[in-house]
């Protein structure tokens, strides 16, 4: 509400409230008057004047209310309003995957990105034609297999044709009453297996528990610490799981009460009571009174019904969000080769600006080594850096950052630092002789190559230095930087490029003279 306005209704209020104190007065003066003489016209007088009173309050009202209104949608107007989310997670899921699309775009190399565009394909198909994929995970010994063979037993004339036969066991597909889409069972080869076939089939294994959209993870015995790790990183991804505890045939039922409980215990912030379920898929064969074996039926019952239960709740919800991980994976792997593309390009650049910046700096020698004086070479780099990584930067703005880092190294004391130790390293490779007309060249390529560096981490971190600050990138780089095999390899390209070419303009004048 403007000032104005707000003056104005104030001034109408404060004359409402003399008129009501004036009329309240001569009313009374009136109503005694005239009830002296006649009660009934001084009534219906009083109440004409308060009709009047009720009148006047309602225009009051009628007239200033639409300026509280007016006043109330601009502030909300002015507040920013929170950005409205899709609602189904399916749509959720293909925003992503059309945000990772794009970014697999950035990519350069034509066959890493033509194999990300066929994942993120796959992965949008995934909506609306695939399977709930339900993956059993657990030791070698836990009875994975035992289990996909009780569940397929159960669901009999409901099963179709297996998908194939491999290393991984037999898959599966069924059909659940009440649910649209097939469900596929597989087994995975056991965890914690020795060897460095073991380990490799373990890392398959995990691979194929991260893409499941159901995860059943096999125990038969407490929680070893190994499985409690691994059941915990596929939770903290969001992985739904059931924890499936089998053989319970081997256990006195008093025991495996008390089993039950700790693993319960243990669990408790990773999986929901509901969640756990106790089975025995192979029951070990009884031997009867009269001798003879009795192989006791699966007891699968309480699996079957939570996984019928949990797929027909949650089973659109279960593939929205294993395609938003999965989603979100792939643009993980895609930003991380984007990448690795930009800093190849992003260090040669500093590779060329650093020797641009030794000759030029050999060629017209200094008092000292001042990284002011190129600044307009190393802005001219940060121009070029911020190219690669897609910041438009002018000359103007990169000759900022390169003065300020510039600062920075000699206020660090790096300038310092890398004389000394380039000097220490270019007197056991060329000649006392060279060494005055080399350092300063060869320490401001150094000092380029810092600065570059450090530059490099600023544009990938979305050109900010992170909370320690430009010292604390510029430091980091330094010490990366100054390792012995680095010097070492650093300070032979330099001589290659700076100090024998200086040598070859004395020995001609040598001969002219």
């Amino acid at each position: 509400m403007s000032s104005s306005r707000l003056l104005a209704l104030v001034a109408g209020i404060l004359l409402i409230l003399g008129l009501v104190i004036w009329l309240t007065g001569s009313l009374s003066q009136l109503y005694f008057g005239i009830a002296i003489t006649s009660p009934l016209l001084a009534n219906i007088l009083v109440a004409l004047m308060l009709a009047l009173l009720i009148c006047a309050v309602a225009a009051l009202f009628y007239f200033t209310l639409p300026l509280f209104r007016e006043g109330t949608s601009r502030q909300r107007a002015d507040r920013p309003q929170p950005v409205k989310l899709p609602e189904q997670k399916a749509e959720v899921a293909r925003e992503t995957l059309q945000a990772v699309q794009q970014q697999v775009a950035q990519i350069q190399d034509e066959i890493a990105r033509q194999a990300l565009i066929d994942r993120s394909r796959e992965i949008e198909q995934s909506l609306s034609f695939r399977e709930l994929h339900v993956v059993i995970f657990g030791t070698g010994s836990a009875g994975k297999t035992s289990i996909v063979n009780a569940v397929i037993g159960r669901m009999a004339g409901r099963v179709g044709a297996t998908l194939g036969t491999t290393e991984l066991g037999q898959i599966y597909r069924f059909q659940l009453k009440g649910l649209d889409r097939e469900i596929q069972i597989a087994d995975t080869p056991g965890i914690l297996e020795i060897g460095i076939i073991g380990t490799e089939r373990e890392n398959l294994a995990r691979q194929m528990a991260t893409d499941a959209d159901l995860l059943l993870f096999v125990i038969d015995n407490d929680l070893r610490q190994s499985e409690y790790t691994a059941l915990r990183a596929l939770t903290e991804i969001g992985k739904r799981s059931l924890l499936v505890f089998n053989k319970t045939d081997l256990y006195p039922e008093a025991d495996l009460d008390v089993l039950l409980n700790r693993i319960r215990q243990r669990v408790q912030t990773l999986i929901p009571l509901e969640d756990i379920v106790a089975i025995a898929a192979n029951p070990q064969p009884v031997r009867l009174e009269n001798g003879e074996l009795f192989q006791p039926e699966p007891e699968v019952i309480p699996l079957l019904r939570r996984m019928a239960a949990v797929l027909r709740s949650e089973g659109e919800d279960l593939i929205a969000d294993n395609i938003l991980l999965q989603s979100q994976r792939l643009g993980a792997e895609a930003r991380q080769l984007i990448d690795v593309e930009r800093q190849t390009q992003a260090e040669k650049i500093v590779d060329r600006y650093q020797w641009i910046s030794a000759g030029v700096v050999s060629v017209t020698p200094l008092p000292f080594v001042d990284l002011i004086a190129t600044a307009a070479i190393n802005a001219q780099m940060v121009v070029e850096l911020g190219r690669v990584y897609g910041c438009e930067i002018n000359l103007e703005r990169g000759k900022e950052l390169a003065i300020s880092l510039a600062k920075t190294l000699v206020s660090l004391g790096v300038v310092r630092g890398a004389i000394e130790l380039l000097s220490i390293a270019l007197q056991t490779n060329v000649g006392t002789f060279l060494i005055g007309r080399a350092i300063q060249g060869v320490t401001a390529a150094y000092l380029t190559r810092i600065a570059g560096k450090s530059f490099i981490e600023y544009f990938r971190r979305d050109q900010t230095w992170g909370d320690g600050g430009m010292a604390q990138v510029v430091q980091e780089q330094f010490q990366l930087n100054r390792r012995d095999e680095f010097i070492r390899v650093f300070v032979q390209d330099a001589i290659a490029r700076i100090a024998l070419p200086s040598k070859e303009p004395d020995r001609n004048s040598n001969i002219e003279a």
